[in-house]
């Protein structure tokens, strides 16, 4: 049975999945918690490349200590072995893990409930959980199945809606700790896209400056008919992305960009960075916004300020898209 405590950890088992992005891909970042008596005796994530994985990084954390423990994490323990490693559900049952609680099965054939029922034969317990979801797998679930990233549209915008003054200007419409979150949006993804307009006007260097963070930052993809500079990724169409190879995809464009792939349907999340500032005129964020000020079929979902901005999050009314 499902024990209120562990929604905590399995919570806790997604937040620290989120270091391996984007840096275990093509494998998906995964997290794994282990604890007994209410301590955590091993933590871990994917590590860069895709192994070791999660749950071998926590298991030789915990040693010993695993033995009797329980085992929290995020996507079902490979079954299959490969040159790069063990199978993660060989190695939970040599260490004595007596409970393992997964938030998703892997869909890969070579694991899909095989993890899982190799470890119940082995008299671990499965707990059986209501998925809270692993909001750390969505880009490389849609990944696999569909081809296409998990799109993150961010924009900058004025209190009164406005991206940029009549005459294109926008440098430092938020302040410094608006502009830190967004480079770490930057350091979760795998690509960041602008317009062809963007990079002419811009230039923009799309790298992660945060300490620490530098050797994160993202492939660089421009949306252009023409050629893309070296070191640029050209996508023709929005629905150029599919096939890339990308979980995780960050719009950072401009109007026109946010608007063709809203158009085609392919935006997961909007991610507006609000500056207390009103321009009075200017280019607008959106064409059609509504009374919330983004296009109809979207909800806020999150609010925070930062410094003296706003971050609002919104996500789609259904869950239609790529």
């Amino acid at each position: 049975m499902i024990a209120s405590e562990d929604w905590r950890w399995l919570e806790a088992a997604d937040a620290i999945a989120e270091r391996a992005r984007p840096l275990s891909s093509p494998n998906p970042p995964v997290g794994a918690i282990i604890v007994k008596d209410g301590i955590v005796v091993g933590r871990g994530w994917t590590q860069p490349g895709g192994r070791p994985h999660a749950e071998a990084v926590a298991l030789a954390q915990a040693g010993e200590a695993a033995r009797g423990a329980t085992l929290y994490v995020t996507l079902e323990p490979c079954a299959h072995t490969s040159e790069r490693g063990r199978a993660c559900t060989d190695l939970v049952i040599e260490a004595g893990i007596v409970r393992v609680v997964p938030i998703l099965p892997d869909p890969d054939p070579r694991t899909f409930f095989v993890g899982l029922k190799r470890m119940m034969a082995a008299g671990i317990e499965i707990a059986d959980v209501p998925s809270p979801g692993a909001a750390n797998l969505v880009g490389w679930g849609l990944a696999k199945v569909t081809g296409y990233p998990e799109v993150t549209v961010k924009l900058a915008v004025t209190a009164d809606g406005f991206i940029a003054r009549p005459d294109g200007t926008s440098k430092w419409i938020t302040g410094e700790a608006a502009r830190a979150h967004a480079h770490r949006q930057r350091a979760r993804s795998d690509a960041i896209l602008v317009g062809g307009g963007t990079l002419r006007a811009d230039e923009p260097r799309l790298d992660v400056r945060l300490p620490g963070l530098e050797g994160r930052s993202p492939q660089r993809a421009v949306l252009t008919r023409g050629e893309a500079p070296e070191g640029w990724i050209a996508v023709k169409e929005p629905r150029g992305i599919k096939g890339r190879g990308w979980q995780h995809l960050l719009v950072e464009g401009g109007a026109d960009v946010a608007e063709a792939f809203l158009a085609e349907r392919l935006v997961h999340r909007l991610l507006l960075y609000r500056s207390p500032t009103e321009f009075g005129e200017g280019i607008p964020a959106f064409r059609n916004p509504g009374p919330n000020g983004v296009p109809g079929g979207w909800t806020l979902s999150d609010r925070r300020q930062l410094g003296n901005d706003f971050l609002e999050v919104y996500d789609p009314d259904d869950s239609e898209g790529a």
